[in-house]
């Protein structure tokens, strides 16, 4: 993953932000949007873009468009930082290799625990039953 290349690759739109504000948040546009084409990334692998079609589904559509925004800040330089930062972060999330699982086996002591466990119930339920039927 070529990181600067991947930022170039990013549009950017600005809109009007909800929520409170005042005149300042009706007449500014300072809600950022974030658009990224994973298909046509020239950034990302074939192996990547797969790995994060599969993981970030929820955030890409049907034209296979990855959508981000922020309006957190009045400031709408801030708001773009915030959302190339959280993009950054999902995409490395994303392509984060699982670690592998090391098969495991229970111990004898938890086993023996288990089958205790197990004869003491089957005790407890043939104790209910009524001897003399």
């Amino acid at each position: 993953m070529d990181e600067d290349l991947l930022l170039s690759e990013l549009e950017y739109k600005a809109v009007r932000s909800s929520g409170p504000g005042g005149q300042h948040a009706n007449k500014t546009a300072t809600r950022v949007e974030l658009s990224f084409e994973v298909e046509s990334s020239s950034a990302l692998t074939d192996n990547e873009k797969s790995r994060i079609l599969r993981k970030l589904s929820g955030r890409i559509n049907k034209e296979g468009v990855l959508k981000m925004a922020n309006e957190d800040s009045r400031s709408q330089h801030t708001n773009k930082e915030l959302v190339t930062q959280n993009f950054l972060f999902e995409l490395k999330e994303a392509l984060k290799k699982p670690k592998a699982r090391k098969k495991t086996k229970p111990t004898k002591a938890s086993r023996i625990k288990r089958l205790k466990a197990k004869k003491k119930k089957s005790e407890i339920k043939a104790n209910r039953k009524d001897p003399l039927k």
